[in-house]
C-alpha cells in the first residue's frame, strides 16, 4: 500500500468520494451529514490523503487544520471490498504522525451515532480517541458521535 498527499485530480477520487457522500447520505439525515464534497477538500486548510495497491485507490483521508494545535480527521474512507485488511488503520496512523510533525496537540472528529459507523467508532477508540463535546462548528446532535485524541 502507497499513501501520498493528493491534489484530488485524479478521476478514481472523485468517483470514490461521491461513493462516500451516497454511503452517508443512505444513513444520515441531511442535517446530521458532515462529509465534505470535492470542493471542499480542496481548501487551503485541508490536507488530503489517498491510499493505493497497485494502482487502484483503496482508501483516503483528510486533516483539516482548525486552529495552530487542533485538526480533525475527515473524509476517511475505505474501499468496502478491502475492508478488514487495515487500510483505514494504516491511513489513521499516517494523518496521526502528520499532525504530529504539524505540532498539532489535538485531533478530532465527528462520526454517525447508527450502527453502520460501529466500525469506525472501534478504529477511532483503538487508537486512543475519546467521546468529547462538539468543537468547532459542529452542535449536539443525537446522530452524531464526537471523538479527540490528545496527540
Amino acid at each position: 500500500m502507497l499513501i501520498q498527499l493528493d491534489d484530488l485530480s485524479h478521476p478514481a477520487i472523485a468517483t470514490f468520494l461521491e461513493e462516500h457522500l451516497e454511503d452517508m447520505r443512505s444513513v444520515s439525515p441531511p442535517e446530521s451529514k458532515h462529509a465534505l464534497d470535492l470542493d471542499s477538500l480542496r481548501q487551503p486548510d485541508v490536507t488530503f490523503y489517498t491510499a493505493w495497491d497497485q494502482g487502484e485507490l483503496i482508501g483516503c483521508g483528510a486533516l483539516k487544520t482548525l486552529d495552530s494545535r487542533h485538526g480533525e480527521i475527515k473524509s476517511m474512507r475505505s474501499d468496502p471490498r478491502r475492508r478488514g485488511q487495515g487500510i483505514a488503520s494504516t491511513l489513521l496512523q499516517h494523518i496521526i504522525d502528520q499532525a504530529r510533525k504539524n505540532e498539532l496537540d489535538r485531533l478530532s472528529l465527528e462520526t454517525g451515532s447508527m450502527p453502520f459507523f460501529e466500525p469506525a467508532r472501534k478504529l477511532y477508540l483503538k487508537f486512543g480517541f475519546t467521546e468529547c463535546s462538539p468543537f468547532a462548528n459542529y452542535r449536539d446532535d443525537p446522530n452524531s458521535i464526537f471523538m479527540t485524541l490528545k496527540i
